[in-house]
């Protein structure tokens, strides 16, 4: 241990006398008050923090990850290349200590550097709001949406699979299917998947005068004295002249009037007028739920509307509570940049150990740039057609699955929309991007280095 720990400030050392770590302190230390007082958002306060959070972690995390990329090769081929690992080797340190003592002098700095910028970030963040002097409604607002850690609930999503086999065999029996799914299973399968979409968001759609209900269990706000919201947007049939929707509301346990029981829990209804394709809030009381988590939300088509009103599977209606502070959130998005940076740690330290430092850094680069887009990659091949899919299902596939999804795991995405990001989610990526995929890389790192040849003997 005390070897490893020696190797690990001698990396250190290495590090900041290459001048890229304060490089990078200076040029986050001027770019992030900069851009706490020039971005300005959408205008409001809530704007204005949630694009200084996003550009500020975002910027952190990849000035870091580049830090990483280049100390971790560096440190190792250079002393390869300079043969100064000849005097490393040769006294009583393994192999295994010396590139773990590495790997932990390159962490040590990225979690002091980590540290100090997301603390910078945190105090900007929460300052901002004391020097732009916002109304209580902004205030409020900025409260509610941003300064918070609110889990979602989505609908439970109908099962249609008997719908959808029945409407298919009638559709089958009448001819008025097409002849390609006939013939193709690729066809047939593509028509199913079509088929169970529509027949969904049927399940989501109002005609006028018809009431949709939706039921949410285990509701639980982190203080049942906070509100929670019902977070909708509206689609529509025919634009309505003034492009709003007329709807009347009801959140609360209405099994108290569907069962005839002793109303226990108070019922609210609320009457809007909102406009289509744009997303909303309704605040509630959280005395609305049940004390068994169960909340339901009902909402009838005025006849005012004369369309069919849609809230589609995806983002047509969701409950929002408070689940969290701000505060605990923010440290989880942390933990989760650091979890990438152990992950480009090994991956470099895998590298070095049998590439020069060129190629290191163009392999990690590349690397990196894919699994910042992973899902965007895969997404892409699920498109073509059906024999260059099956070529990629093969090949570049598996190796897909082989990368660490950090679009998956942006702690942005959860700060900037005030999202929780749970325990759960940051053990999974731990789980994933750490304790799998970076230990992989970390073994594989260790058997090649114990048998690679530094230096040869000659007579």
């Amino acid at each position: 241990m005390r070897s490893t720990w020696a190797v690990a400030v001698n990396t250190i050392k290495q590090a900041l006398r290459m001048k890229i770590a304060l490089a990078f302190i200076v040029l986050l230390a001027v770019l992030l008050p900069v851009m706490a007082f020039s971005m300005t958002g959408d205008g409001t306060i809530k704007g204005r923090c949630q694009t200084f959070v996003s550009y500020g972690l975002s910027l952190t995390s990849m000035l870091l990850c580049l830090l990483t990329i280049i100390a971790c090769a560096y440190s190792v081929t250079s002393d390869i290349e300079q043969k100064q690992i000849y005097t490393t080797i040769t006294k009583p340190i393994r192999r295994y200590q010396y590139l773990l003592g590495k790997l932990l002098g390159v962490m040590l700095l990225d979690a002091a550097l980590l540290i100090l910028f997301c603390t910078a970030i945190y105090g900007i963040i929460v300052s901002i709001p004391r020097f732009s002097k916002p109304s209580q409604a902004e205030l409020a607002q900025l409260n509610n949406e941003f300064f918070t850690a609110r889990a979602g609930l989505m609908p439970a999503e109908p099962d249609v699979s008997a719908d959808v086999r029945k409407t298919y065999s009638r559709l089958e029996k009448t001819g008025q299917l097409p002849p390609e799914v006939l013939t193709s299973p690729a066809a047939r399968k593509d028509y199913m998947n079509a088929l169970a979409a529509q027949i969904k968001s049927s399940k989501f759609a109002a005609v006028v005068r018809q009431e949709l209900t939706w039921e949410f269990y285990d509701v639980r706000p982190f203080d049942p004295n906070q509100r929670l919201f019902i977070r909708f947007k509206y689609e529509v049939a025919v634009n309505p002249p003034d492009l709003q929707v007329y709807g009347k509301w009801l959140a609360g346990d209405y099994r108290q009037l569907k069962y005839g029981l002793k109303v226990q829990t108070p019922i609210y209804t609320f009457d809007r007028k909102d406009l289509i394709r744009t997303f909303y809030e309704i605040e509630v009381p959280a005395d609305a739920i049940a004390d068994d988590g169960f909340l339901g939300v009902g909402f009838l088509n005025s006849p005012e509307n004369n369309t069919v009103v849609i809230f589609t599977p995806q983002e047509g209606i969701e409950v929002l509570y408070k689940a969290d502070t701000f505060t605990a959130n923010f440290f989880r998005a942390a933990a989760l940049i650091f979890l990438r940076l152990v992950f480009l740690g090994c991956l470099t330290l895998f590298a070095s150990t049998f590439l020069s430092f060129p190629v290191v850094i163009l392999l990690c680069l590349a690397i990196f740039s894919i699994a910042t887009i992973s899902n965007f990659v895969a997404m892409s091949f699920d498109y073509l057609s059906e024999n260059i899919g099956s070529i990629y299902s093969y090949t570049a596939k598996p190796v897909m699955k082989l990368l660490p999804e950090f679009d998956t795991y942006n702690p942005t995405k959860f700060l900037v929309q005030g999202r929780l990001l749970s325990w759960l989610t940051l053990a999974k990526a731990a789980l994933s991007i750490v304790c799998f995929k970076a230990l992989l890389l970390l073994v594989f790192a260790l058997l090649i280095f114990k048998y690679r040849e530094i230096a040869k003997v000659t007579v």
